[in-house]
């Protein structure tokens, strides 16, 4: 197997995790996996770390997932519930906790906590 990096590493680490947990569906809206060689075929394309296609294509199917993944738009993220930043965000806007809108998605986490 060629070499992965720790981000691409990490992408198949979730989309297996999704496939155990019968999350992981064909599109968005499509059948669930059942087929573990389907799912590793998902999980390496959406990692930008499959032979069949070629290093520019990997590229962006590596940032779109990375996008994806940041925008909280994946099963597992859906299934722990709304913590995107903006979902943070409008938290704190309710509360009105000062500085917030400089305030990463931890930084926010944190100051909700309090």
């Amino acid at each position: 197997m060629a070499h992965q990096t720790p981000a691409q590493k990490e992408t198949v680490e979730r989309v297996m995790h999704e496939f155990k947990h019968g999350e992981l569906t064909i599109g968005e809206k499509g059948p669930k996996v059942r087929s573990p060689k389907q799912a590793i075929a998902i999980a390496l394309h959406e990692a930008g770390s499959t032979n069949r296609e070629s290093p520019a294509e990997n590229k962006r199917n590596l940032k779109r997932t990375k996008a994806k993944e940041r925008s909280g738009e994946t099963a597992k993220a859906e299934a722990e519930g709304p913590d995107t930043r903006a979902s943070l965000y409008a938290e704190a806007t309710k509360r009105a906790i000062p500085g917030r809108s400089k305030m990463t998605k931890d930084e926010l986490k944190r100051a909700l906590a309090r």
